[in-house]
């Protein structure tokens, strides 16, 4: 993750982050540098972005080196509010996770706070874990779903990584933001992934409180520790949910090489989650 060292010694997150695969975060990087310098012309414009990346070279030809700053350019003029999409788009364009397509997903959570509303959002770029793994709502749905086993022609690892981006408005210092984030391991796990050598598990949280305090105005008000607890456990909830969301998105892709990665089939996952009392008939 690129960008790192300057978010962990100045406690600050000051630019975008982007999301991309492992041999494209130099393009990546640069261009957002290159973007950020046209569009602020004039100005001393300095730069040390956050870059993250997970391996697609299963499904996508990753030594071909397709992703341009143009598409970076794109994807930072054309950033919005509202919802967000999830499967097979973006940096999550193609990876897998549990033997299944997978790639961005999302989940938020509101939390009242002193009589308002706090947030917690996660995105994830999932790419990793093994189907022998995968757990939905405690149910070893991997294990009832064993079939629809990838297509590989020429494999080249075992399993990936995951990407975590946490998101939120409640007002944190720096160290309770690294608390928050190490939570998202706990997410993870729920979902039955487990950090194998191969995987290279990146988590980043930040908040939007309190903006006045980056414009040399009045100290902001921080939340207490010992009134984190809704915080971080709706960083697990939510973590583990954007995971699932991830696959439920995903769509059955076949890449280079002609590998093919198939979707989570919504119809037997109701059917395994019936089984084991979790949905209703």
């Amino acid at each position: 993750m690129t960008g790192s060292a300057w978010v962990e010694e100045s406690g600050f997150l000051e630019g975008p982050i982007l999301l991309t695969n492992t041999h494209s975060v130099g393009i990546v990087r640069d261009a957002v540098v290159e973007w950020g310098a046209k569009k602020f012309p004039g100005t001393e414009y300095f730069s040390l972005p956050v870059v993250a990346e997970t391996w697609d070279g299963e499904l996508n030809d990753i030594n071909g080196f397709h992703v341009a700053k143009e598409h970076v350019f794109y994807a930072l003029d054309n950033a919005s509010g509202g919802p967000v999409a999830e499967g097979s788009v973006g940096g999550g364009t193609g990876m897998r996770a549990f033997g299944f397509k997978a790639g961005i997903g999302t989940s938020s959570r509101l939390l009242s706070n002193d009589g308002g509303e706090v947030c917690v959002g996660v995105l994830v770029q999932a790419n990793m874990a093994r189907r022998q793994n995968l757990v939905v709502a405690g149910v070893p749905v991997g294990r009832e779903i064993s079939d629809l086993q990838p297509v590989v022609h020429r494999e080249i690892e075992k399993e990936g990584s995951i990407i975590v981006v946490i998101a939120t408005d409640a007002p944190l210092l720096p160290t309770q933001l690294k608390r928050v984030a190490k939570r998202a391991a706990l997410g993870v796990a729920r979902t039955g992934a487990v950090s194998t050598n191969s995987s290279g598990d990146l988590f980043i949280a930040f908040t939007t409180a309190n903006p006045a305090l980056t414009e040399g105005k009045e100290l902001w008000s921080v939340l207490r520790n010992e009134d984190m607890d809704p915080v971080l456990s709706a960083t697990v909830e939510a973590t583990e949910e954007a995971i699932i969301n991830a696959l439920l998105a995903a769509q059955t892709m076949r890449g280079a090489n002609d590998n093919t990665f198939f979707a989570l089939p919504h119809d037997r996952l109701r059917e395994v989650l019936k089984k084991y009392g979790r949905l209703a008939e």
